[in-house]
């Protein structure tokens, strides 16, 4: 059996190190072209921001965001490693301090300005606003639990706020997959027989599908016991 733990912890960390080159290479891949010169803004998600590309303040919380998340990402992905947390402690705990500052002051922060001028309407600018309330209260609460050593509590509330930093690769990957469906079924937009695959609708439903389905999960993880790996009774 120790055995089989030690090939199981392996297997772990080489996934987690691959989740983590992963995570990091989808956002930068995303973040990249927006920040080499001659820093376009006419290009895929900034081609729905015309609007609004000439403000100031949402320019720079635009360029804040996305470069911070490629860190937030790859540094949040490293707190669920056993091997870091228990035999190289000191590693996650800097590490850890890192995510929570990113979101804290940088990462939500800027995703909340944001969130004001998203596209699809006020109906999907409550659940973006609402998104970045949720991720610093839930990173938060994070930190907070392991200040006063509940590390249970800490536990839960790192999944809770890994889940929401997920909901960007969540946003896009449903995207994506959907949009390579309806090419491949011959749907174009719009649509009266498929309105919710189409936008302004597809964009709002995806608006609060990608944090709370995250959510979802990250509670089903906690309920069937996904601590029990870190914290054995």
């Amino acid at each position: 059996m120790p055995k089989l733990d030690v090939l199981l912890n392996n297997m772990l960390s080489a996934i987690f190190c691959i989740g983590i080159a992963l995570s990091a290479y989808t956002m930068a891949s995303i973040a990249f072209p927006y920040l080499v010169p001659p820093f376009p803004t006419d290009i895929d998600f900034l081609e729905s921001k015309q609007w609004v590309v000439d403000e100031k303040h949402w320019m720079i919380a635009f360029y804040i965001h996305i470069s911070s998340s490629v860190f937030v990402l790859a540094a949040g992905l490293t707190q669920f490693s056993k091997y870091l947390m228990f035999q190289q402690a000191k590693w996650h705990r800097l590490i850890g301090k890192i995510y929570v500052a990113l979101i804290l002051l940088v990462a939500c922060p800027s995703g909340l300005v944001m969130a004001f001028y998203g596209n699809g309407g006020w109906a999907a600018r409550y659940a973006f606003i609402l998104q970045a309330v949720g991720w610093w209260y839930l990173t938060f609460m994070a930190y907070k639990t392991i200040r006063n050593s509940d590390l249970k509590a800490h536990g839960k509330y790192m999944i809770r706020s890994y889940a929401m930093t997920l909901s960007a690769i969540s946003l896009r990957g449903a995207t994506y997959i959907v949009s390579s469906w309806k090419m491949s079924q011959g749907i174009f937009c719009p649509n009266s027989s498929y309105f919710l695959l189409c936008y302004p609708d597809f964009y709002v439903l995806l608006a609060w599908l990608s944090w709370i389905v995250n959510l979802v999960i990250a509670e089903f993880l906690i309920m069937i016991g996904i601590l029990k790996y870190y914290f054995p009774e």
